[in-house]
């Protein structure tokens, strides 16, 4: 497995642990935790793979905390999910072993115009109803295209793309936020795991970073899942597009 974080001062370990447990926080809200975890790892100037492969660790750890909480408390049924968790898990492995393809200096050009996207998703997404709503698609067809699509971004890339399950629920089935909220984790679960499995075989993880941000996603997650409202999103918003914006212009101009 690749280990350069000797390069890596105490100060900076300290700094990503603290990261690893405020997206954990921030993800179990509004979905969105990668946007931050993975912009910081490159700001350490982590290689983007290896960057890849230890948020992909660290995120499933913070996942598994919310899903687990969400459905101790009676928020998340597995029944109808099952279709889009095989579907997820194909569509992260295709799109991991995709990304893995491209290599390093391939990657850190398309990073910025991904994080451009992703933050003008966030600035201009429409404001999601609290309220269920009539579903616009079957579980079937949701399923397979939602879990398959965004499970293969989700291994491509991956920051944002609980928000783009959540707005899947909410838009196409109808879902309120914490009911979309809660739904989303599993997905996340699956693509993450998948994707991790396979950065691991191709020894693209920090290990000793890994673990210490893990653990703080994990607490992180378990926080944040027992205050899902409306106004947690919102308050993150504005943080994540200019984070995201700041990382994809200092990528830019290293081009």
């Amino acid at each position: 497995m690749t280990e350069i974080t000797g390069e890596l001062t105490a100060v900076v370990y300290l700094i990503l642990t603290a990261v690893a447990f405020a997206a954990g926080f921030i993800s179990s809200i509004a979905g969105a935790g990668g946007m931050i975890t993975l912009p910081a790892l490159l700001w350490a100037g982590i290689p983007p793979l290896d960057a890849l492969g230890t948020n992909k660790f660290q995120s499933v750890f913070g996942t598994l905390s919310s899903t687990l909480n969400f459905f101790r408390k009676g928020h998340l049924d597995f029944r109808p999910l099952w279709p889009g968790l095989l579907a997820a898990a194909a569509g992260a492995a295709a799109g991991t072993w995709s990304v893995t393809r491209l290599g390093g200096e391939q990657l850190r050009t398309l990073l910025p115009v991904l994080l451009i996207a992703i933050a003008l998703y966030f600035a201009f997404s429409p404001r999601i109803s609290d309220l269920d709503g009539k579903p616009r698609m079957g579980n079937g067809w949701f399923n397979l295209l939602v879990g398959g699509g965004v499970g293969f971004y989700g291994g491509f890339f991956g920051p944002g793309m609980g928000s783009f399950y959540a707005l899947a629920f909410a838009a196409l089935l109808g879902y309120n936020m914490r009911r979309a909220t809660a739904h989303t984790k599993p997905l996340v679960l699956a693509t993450n795991t998948t994707s991790l499995i396979i950065f691991m075989a191709g020894g693209h993880l920090l290990w000793s970073l890994a673990l210490c941000m893990s653990g703080a996603q994990f607490v992180g997650a378990r926080l944040g899942s027992n205050l899902v409202i409306a106004r947690g999103a919102a308050l993150v918003k504005p943080v994540i597009i200019v984070a995201t914006l700041l990382v994809a212009i200092k990528l830019l101009l290293e081009a």
